[in-house]
């Protein structure tokens, strides 16, 4: 199920995300140096001979020669996008390229998107068939049923690699796993439950094959279409409802659903009523998974029966059913021990691995997202998509299960030493930023854009307030950023709060506010008015600080450094702290958090300490365990020279305070960075490459912040702003909407302290 059912975009909007910087979402990416002609010459030819000999000698060395053991295909043929139904192939590949990222960001597998243009059942299995030297295992996707189940069914029987039609088995076992819970708590036993199911479509009738499979007796199960009950002996019923067909007097959803323990809805919205609710039996559990609106909502279910369990598709209900729980981390552990079938063992060992989790103590994070005191029980039976433990949990599981039921081709030896690999495949910074947007949208705050007039600023602004995080505050002239709203597909611009400084209420308590700040400092009072009036930074500060918002972001149009004077002259840092700047470097399992970037030229070695602590706070908060490093240009004193007292002088700072964490310095990045070089100073602090690096200056700082963003390719959040009295970031001049959207969404989370 979606986990986006409430979320809000313009259909320009939508257009533009998947427009923006190169069309789609994907890209290909070599893993290997391709610099050199010797580079090439391994690469290709002559050099590629030689594992293709290998291979032919031996095909399972294809798994350690090429990258066939980690890429998964996901495959459509459009019949059955999402809810919109059959809109043929082509119109399939944003979703099947969305479902590509998901692999990648959930789990680490590499997938490609494959559209077939056919609706010949043969023909596509035919196809993906022939697939089978290309890829470690297949995702169906989108295919409409009944022709769904002939070609998974057909494709499993031939092809030696797993396969999943996800739109049946994702939903299938990520409800499972919540029923297995819902049926804990109330005290119930898969083999005595009353299992009603309404819809016969290819989620639903595999969530009735998955449930069964794990112990729901098959005569307590009634499954209803749109024409009713299916019942053994009703007409007009293809093979696959009929093998779930009953001997039973009811012909109609309430009936059916008089004392049933359980309802599960793959159906339409409203199909439920409050009546139907109240003739179910005692703490009833109630599976409303209609997308993109359930078959009851929650509120209305336990307004008649507050006993109830309710799940839904939705992010904006509790107990939400999402197939990202799923599908990523089955064919993790799938093609971790190079399975060559994804059996109904796998996924009742991922469905229960699921369950089990959400039992566990949440951890802080993900608590944090849903509600400080959120727990297992009634309002979570399913873990948060966001779980960072998922990966650990359900990938072993899979795996596991493999190797019981002999699918196995590589079994796992040490399950430790696996989990940790699983642990490392992804960097903690994805998954932390995820649980702060979940944050962020759980207790939404309001954030002030201090240039609303610059569409970009004004797109993240949208998309602010559509996502949920918090209502934006608009600064600039009434009419442009009305115009601009509506240029951009809002369909009512007044809802949007803007804030004018020629006409605003908030004017003269600025200018008395500002006034007494700024008299002493060579400021009249006419200055003042011209400076709230006339520069946006100054009036965007001024509404802050009065508390019209809660946070701030600014910088598109003036630099850095002129923005952050304009804003000192309004707010102050914080009490005891240090302004500072830090940029994130992204790449795929790791983060580096560079300090000070942005601000103070020549920190001394108390600001270098401050510095130290303050963004290794911001590492902790961020999901890493710091190690900082303090860089020079020298490694220990070689060679010499007369700026390193600074940085000795901030590590015996540390080395009185015992900050309780790794720090070493002074080094050079090679030192902090490279394990090879570092084991050439075995006396070194740090127990891995550093994590946070602080600079000796400003310019150095500054220079290879932009360098490695310009020339590094990966993923640059920042410069972040720290230690202000209020939380205000200052984004590049080059930024896009996302990277407003993130500092904003950081400012109103306080990660920056």
């Amino acid at each position: 199920m979606s986990d986006e059912s409430n979320v809000r975009f313009t259909e320009r909007e939508a257009l533009f995300y998947h427009n923006t910087i190169r069309p789609g979402k994907i890209e290909i990416i070599a893993s290997k140096p391709m610099a050199t002609q010797r580079d090439l010459s391994l690469a290709y030819s002559p050099g590629v001979a030689v594992p293709v000999q290998a291979i032919a000698d031996d095909p399972a060395t294809a798994y350690d020669y090429t990258a066939k053991g980690n890429l998964v295909a996901v495959i459509s043929n459009g019949t059955a996008i999402l809810g919109m139904g059959n809109l043929g192939a082509l119109a399939s590949k944003p979703v099947m390229e969305g479902k590509a990222v998901l692999f990648k960001r959930f789990a680490d597998v590499d997938s490609i998107d494959i559209e077939l243009n056919s609706e010949d059942p043969d023909a596509i299995i035919e196809a993906v068939a022939m697939m089978e030297p290309s890829f470690g295992g297949i995702n169906l996707e989108d295919i409409k049923a009944p022709e769904c189940f002939v070609i998974e069914q057909a494709l499993r029987e031939r092809m030696k690699i797993p396969v999943m039609h996800d739109d049946q088995h994702g939903t299938a076992i990520i409800a499972a796993a919540g029923l297995v819970n819902a049926c804990y708590l109330t005290g119930r036993d898969f083999k005595d439950v009353k299992v009603v199911v309404n819809g016969a479509g290819a989620s639903a009738l595999a969530c009735t094959a998955l449930i069964k499979s794990m112990g729901v007796r098959h005569e307590n199960v009634t499954v209803c279409d749109t024409k009713g009950v299916i019942y053994v002996g009703r007409d007009g019923v293809d093979q696959f409802k009929s093998a779930h067909a009953i001997h039973t007097d009811k012909r109609t959803l309430k009936e059916a659903l008089k004392g049933a323990d359980i309802f599960l809805g793959l159906s339409a919205a409203g199909a439920v009523t409050q009546d139907m609710v109240k003739d179910m039996a005692d703490q009833p559990i109630i599976f409303a998974m209609a997308n993109p609106d359930p078959e009851i909502t929650p509120p209305d279910a336990k307004a008649v029966r507050p006993d109830a369990i309710v799940a839904t598709g939705r992010s904006d209900y509790p107990n939400q059913v999402n197939n990202v729980l799923g599908f990523p981390f089955i064919f993790r552990g799938a093609l971790d021990v190079r399975a060559t079938a994804i059996n109904e063992e796998m996924k009742i060992a991922a469905a229960i691995a699921i369950a089990e989790l959400a039992r566990e103590q949440v951890p802080e994070e993900v608590a944090a997202a849903y509600g400080k005191n959120q727990q297992f029980g009634h309002d979570y039976i399913i873990p948060a998509p966001f779980d960072p433990r998922l990966m650990e949990v359900v990938s072993s599981a899979v795996a596991k299960a493999a190797m019981d039921t002999g699918v196995a081709q590589k079994p796992i030896e040490d399950f430790d030493a696996y989990r940790h690999s699983l642990k490392a495949r992804l960097n903690p910074t994805t998954s932390v930023l995820t649980q702060v947007y979940e944050t962020v949208k759980a207790n939404p705050k309001r954030v002030i854009f201090a240039e609303a007039e610059n569409e970009v600023v004004l797109r993240a602004a949208i998309q602010f307030r559509d996502f949920g995080y918090g209502e934006p505050v608009l600064v600039g002239r009434t009419e442009a950023v009305r115009a601009k709203l509506v240029e951009l597909g809002v369909g009512n611009p007044d809802s949007y709060q803007i804030e004018n400084s020629a006409v605003s209420e908030h004017v003269p308590a600025m200018v008395e506010m500002l006034y007494e700040r700024l008299q002493r400092r060579g400021f009249l009072e006419r200055d003042v008015r011209r400076m709230v009036n006339q520069d946006r930074n100054v009036f965007a500060s001024a509404l802050l600080k009065l508390g019209v918002g809660d946070a701030m972001v600014t910088g598109m149009t003036r630099t850095f450094a002129q923005t952050i004077r304009e804003v000192r002259q309004v707010l102050d840092p914080g009490e005891g702290k240090l302004p500072f700047g830090i940029h994130l470097m992204i790449g795929k399992n790791y983060t580096v958090f560079m300090a000070d970037t942005t601000v103070n030229e020549r920190p001394s070695a108390e600001e270098l300490a401050v510095i130290a602590k303050e963004t290794a706070a911001v590492a902790r908060r961020l999901g890493h365990e710091p190690r900082v490093a303090f860089l020079s240009y020298s490694t220990f004193g070689n060679p010499p020279g007369r700026w390193l007292d600074n940085l000795r002088e901030a590590v015996a700072i540390l080395d009185a305070e015992k900050p309780g964490f790794e720090y070493e310095g002074e080094v050079a990045p090679d030192a902090a960075l490279n394990p090879t070089v570092m084991a050439n100073y075995p006396f070194s602090r740090l127990s891995a490459p550093a994590n946070v690096l602080v600079m000796p200056g400003l310019q150095s700082a500054n220079i290879s912040a932009k360098l490695l963003r310009e020339l590094a390719g990966n993923a640059t959040i920042g410069p972040m702003l720290i230690g202000m009295e209020k939380p205000v970031q200052i984004v590049p001049m080059t930024a896009i909407a996302p990277d407003v959207l993130t500092l904003a969404v950081l400012a109103a989370a306080g990660i920056a302290g």
